[in-house]
């Protein structure tokens, strides 16, 4: 006989969906509570800092490093090639101008003077030639005019001699027609050897001209010469300091290589680098300041170099007002250089929070102390020091300001001593 089998009220299948669905059930109620609510995280004390915003006067600036150098600097190039020779002064001296520095030898510019000299020797030789040879043919032509106006004059007096006895019917006409002849050709002679006499005149005074062209611009590439040789012993070009002397004896040194340079002893100015990120917002007359043994001093931009080198860009300031005693060249001076004017506005002293942030938004310490809350904010300019609040925050207010690494989308910090 067949037994009824009683049907399980709990089967596995049955007590598996049940705990998939209080799963689900449970999952659903988190994410409801953790999106309704705040996300919170306790905070030691200890290890944040907490900042008090305040009203003060602030004043965009960045820290920079200039090097001290001197006012004017002059160069030393070498105009000619050479061989270092002599060396008169070492690097350091203090020199006058036109004091010399130091000897090259050249023996190909010695050559070329030496044949220059010979052009201009030869040169003034052919001038005298040209001109004993033209005072000659002058000569001749003078005598020849002599004659010529000898001659005429006879056949004048004879024309005018036969005129009047040809009119009176002394003498006939054939005695008449001869001597009227002779006067007309002598009378043409005379006109011509004066017009040759007139142009060599001309053409003894052109070619005394190029002579005289042709020989001064021999003396002329002759001086030049001279000046290159004495170029070959460098002198310095002002009073000053010889720095950076980079020249050996036995040193070959090329046309145009730089020897070294001498510096002006009347001032100092500093070279600055600054980041190209600042290009726009640096020009001539903004200020900085920087501590020298103690005191305080200023500078103020006077040339800015705009090209941009290693992300850097370069500028020079002067001392305004009274200049550090004791002050060298090379020295490094640490300035904070003013992008703005002082003004009056609202503080947030720096922090790492900005890395997190942006500056858009920071926790906010509530009025007890015990919590600190998400606030928006927005900030203005920055200084190494602080920044400029436009918005979300007012004086007194407590906020935190170290690094928010740790704290992901937390919304509100419970602190705890």
């Amino acid at each position: 006989m067949d037994r009824q089998i009683e049907k399980k009220k709990w089967t596995v299948k049955k007590i598996v969906t049940i705990v998939v669905i209080a799963g689900i059930v449970l999952l659903i109620a988190a994410s409801y509570y953790s999106t309704s609510g705040r996300s919170k995280l306790n905070v030691d004390l200890e290890r944040i800092t907490i900042s008090d915003v305040s009203n003060g006067t602030f004043q965009d600036f960045i820290p920079v490093n200039g090097v001290v150098l001197p006012l004017t600097t002059i160069y030393l190039d070498a105009n000619e090639g050479g061989r270092v020779e002599e060396k008169f002064v070492e690097d350091g001296a203090i020199l006058k101008k036109g004091q010399p520095i130091l000897r090259l030898s050249n023996t190909d510019l010695l050559m070329t003077m030496m044949s220059q000299q010979n052009t201009v020797y030869n040169t003034l030789t052919q001038m005298q030639i040209n001109n004993n040879a033209a005072q000659q043919n002058t000569v001749s032509k003078l005598n020849q005019m002599a004659d010529v106006e000898s001659l005429y004059k006879e056949a004048e007096r004879i024309y005018l001699l036969d005129r009047h006895l040809f009119a009176e019917k002394v003498i006939g006409s054939q005695e008449f027609k001869k001597a009227e002849n002779d006067y007309n050709y002598y009378s043409e002679k005379r006109k011509l050897t004066r017009q040759i006499l007139q142009q060599d005149s001309v053409s003894r005074t052109q070619q005394g001209e190029q002579d005289k062209r042709s020989y001064t611009g021999s003396q002329e590439a002759l001086n030049m010469m001279k000046m290159k040789v004495n170029d070959l012993i460098v002198k310095s070009p002002i009073d000053g300091q010889l720095t950076s002397l980079d020249a050996e004896i036995g040193q070959n040194k090329r046309q145009g290589e730089r020897l070294g340079q001498v510096d002006v002893l009347s001032g100092f100015k500093v070279r600055v680098d600054v980041d190209e990120h600042y290009i726009s917002r640096i020009y001539t007359g903004l200020k900085g300041d920087f501590t020298f043994a103690n005191k305080l001093y200023n500078l103020v931009i006077f040339k800015v170099f705009t090209q941009v080198v290693g992300g850097k860009f370069q500028m020079d300031m002067q001392f305004e007002g009274t200049v550090p005693t004791g002050i060298r060249r090379g020295q490094t001076l640490q300035i904070h250089l003013a992008l703005s004017d002082e003004k009056q506005g609202l503080l947030l002293p720096r922090g790492g929070f900005y890395q997190q942030t942006g500056g858009n938004w920071i926790f906010k310490v509530s009025t007890d102390g015990k919590t600190a809350y998400k606030t928006d904010i927005q900030l203005g300019n920055q200084n190494p020091d602080y920044y400029e609040v436009l918005q979300g925050l007012k004086p007194g207010d407590k906020v935190i300001t170290s690094s928010y690494e740790n704290y992901g989308t937390i919304q509100e910090l419970v602190l705890k001593k």
